[in-house]
């Protein structure tokens, strides 16, 4: 049974279309999938046969272990999308981009195809930062504010290579939310030790990226 209805089905393919350059997508998963992984895995394959801009391919996070260690892929399920010539773009989603997520996952696919949507002056800032930043917002599947700190994330990451930032799931990764004392979302922390709370202007998260990186 189809994961995309035909609604959905329809509104895709016409956003996709749009695309100019190809994405290409990994999928860290393991040879016996959990449930979750399992239809993840369907999810992408589906998602991804609606343009012919798009490809993912399956790593198996044991058996291939040093390609996990590579990208820095400490868990499963996850997704990282790569550009036209497999550079790494530092999004990555740990957990499945469904429900209201699937609002940053195709944003985050037009972005990279088609270019990053940021200001000038801010997308300077942001190319400015010299320092490695890593960026975790935490997220539930059925937040309607989630997704925009996801895409905020998300732009800055594509804007600058010393930039990673994650979509974590934290119906996925209840022991992750734990660690970072999540307690409502979206919840974004950088660099373990600076956070935002709740919905946020992507100023706000540029500010307190440059916090983060000494800049």
């Amino acid at each position: 049974m189809p994961l995309i209805n035909d609604e959905a089905r329809k509104a895709l393919v016409t956003a996709l279309s749009g695309m100019n350059e190809h994405v290409n997508l990994l999928y860290f998963t393991q040879d016996i999938e959990c449930g979750i992984c399992r239809e993840t895995h369907a999810f992408l394959d589906e998602f991804c046969s609606l343009s012919d801009k798009l490809r993912v391919s399956s790593i198996d996070f044991v058996a291939e272990k040093d390609k996990a260690e590579y990208y820095g892929i400490a868990r499963i399920p996850a997704i990282l999308l790569l550009d036209k010539d497999d550079r790494d773009t530092g999004v990555r989603f740990y957990g499945p981009p469904a429900g209201y997520e699937i609002k940053s996952f195709l944003s985050a696919i037009l972005e990279l195809s088609n270019g990053v949507k940021l200001p000038s002056a801010m997308l300077k800032r942001v190319q400015a930062v010299k320092a490695t930043v890593h960026i975790q917002v935490f997220v539930s599947l059925t937040c309607p504010y989630c997704p925009d700190a996801v895409v905020n994330a998300h732009r800055l990451a594509m804007a600058n290579s010393n930039i990673h930032a994650d979509m974590v799931d934290v119906g996925v990764f209840p022991h992750v939310a734990i660690d970072y004392d999540v307690s409502g979302v979206p919840k974004t922390v950088i660099n373990g030790t600076h956070e935002l709370i709740g919905a946020h202007s992507a100023e706000e998260l540029v500010m307190l990226v440059e916090k983060a990186a000494g800049s």
